[in-house]
């Protein structure tokens, strides 16, 4: 029951557009929606229930993101690169990633390192299970964290641009169970460099795991990948 005379703040809920850009870039992520696809609005409409004009800004934000392009009188499509723009992505991203990591062994926090192990920990699992959604959700949630810990914001800007842009190159270098595998024991390396506040270990550690990634997607690249 409202108390009279006083006014209950609004139910926070996000934009429609905002959850729509959400299911659709977490498609782009996984495959779904592969490098090179037409988007279909009535499609799309009918699968993220939602009506046009939602869907329409959402489009929007992916293109601000550079992960569709929009044309006019074609409509949208997924952004495809090309074996030169997944190197420099790569190399771009492994120096902000070391950046992050030898700044977050400096100033991350007791509380932080623990939820960085704990999220090791159900990362392991999903591995274990062979769940590699499951698995790449608790992925991006530690780096995410190491980015955090950092406490740059005009990194963690970059670095979240950057980083849009490869998501579904990064959940697809674990596909190789070898090469998966190497991901995990980079991991572990991760969490003992930052428990031992050494940024200088953390930072090469990260690096050389954007190599292996940028390898593993490499390796079977071919000149109709882009498409």
């Amino acid at each position: 029951m409202q108390t009279p005379g006083v006014t209950e703040d609004p139910i926070d809920r996000r934009p429609l557009h905002e959850e729509a850009a959400d299911r659709l870039r977490a498609m782009i992520t996984d495959g779904r929606l592969p490098a090179g696809a037409r988007l279909n609005e009535r499609v799309l409409c009918d699968q993220l229930r939602v009506s046009r004009t939602p869907l329409r800004e959402a489009f929007k934000r992916l293109a601000a993101e550079r992960l569709i392009e929009l044309t006019p009188n074609r409509g949208a499509r997924v952004i495809a690169l090309a074996r030169a723009d997944v190197e420099e992505l790569f190399e771009l991203m492994g120096a902000l990633e070391g950046l992050s990591g030898e700044l977050a062994a400096q100033r991350r926090s007791e509380a932080e390192l623990a939820e960085i192990r704990a999220l090791h920990y159900e990362m392991l699992a999903a591995h274990a299970r062979r769940d590699l959604p499951a698995y790449y959700a608790m992925n991006q949630r530690i780096h995410d964290a190491l980015n955090r810990c950092a406490r740059n914001g005009a990194l963690t800007e970059t670095y979240d641009s950057i980083n849009t842009r490869i998501q579904h190159l990064r959940f697809r270098s674990n596909f190789d169970a070898a090469k998966w595998a190497v991901a995990v024991r980079e991991h572990q390396a991760m969490l003992d460099a930052l428990d031992a506040r050494d940024g200088a270990r953390l930072r090469a550690v990260l690096e050389q795991h954007l190599r292996t990634k940028c390898d593993a997607v490499l390796a079977h690249w071919n000149d109709g990948e882009a498409r």
